[in-house]
């Protein structure tokens, strides 16, 4: 057992340890590790807090121009076409020299056009398509002859 401790101490690798020149490149190694990882550390918090920042700057734009459009919205609601407007749908009020006319319902409507409602959804239509190939070979042949499309 000693004897395996002696051979592995007088190991030339093992006796190169021994010279103070190479502590002195290992000591410089290990501070050299330490100092680049200690680098590549603060880069990435720098990167990290830059990003916040970024998206900070861009939420606070943001914010900005909610307050700009509140502002303009303020400024409309003090106006005095707001308040005639409102006025006339609210109370229904007119201006001086206007008359108002009260129409009956019924009379309204008859004279409407229904309009779609966009939120219903409408009924789709099923489309066979075709394999591959053939719509492959078709928009070949459209674009050789210089058809539309037509999906």
């Amino acid at each position: 057992m000693f004897d395996k401790i002696k051979r592995f101490i007088k190991h030339p690798f093992i006796l190169q340890f021994r010279d103070p020149r190479a502590i002195g490149v290992a000591v410089f190694g290990v501070i050299a590790v330490l100092v680049t990882w200690s680098g590549i550390k603060s880069i990435q918090s720098n990167y990290d807090l830059q990003k916040q920042i970024s998206q900070l700057s861009q939420e606070n734009q943001v914010k900005e121009l909610e307050n700009k459009n509140l502002d303009l919205q303020n400024q409309y609601l003090n106006t005095d076409q707001f308040l005639e407007l409102s006025a006339r749908k609210q109370f229904g009020l007119a201006a001086p020299g206007e008359k108002v006319l009260i129409v009956p319902k019924n009379v309204a409507l008859a004279h409407t056009v229904d309009i779609a409602d966009p939120n219903a959804v409408a009924p789709k239509k099923t489309v066979v398509q075709k394999p591959a190939y053939q719509r492959n070979f078709q928009a070949w042949m459209d674009f050789f002859l210089h058809r539309s499309t037509n999906n």
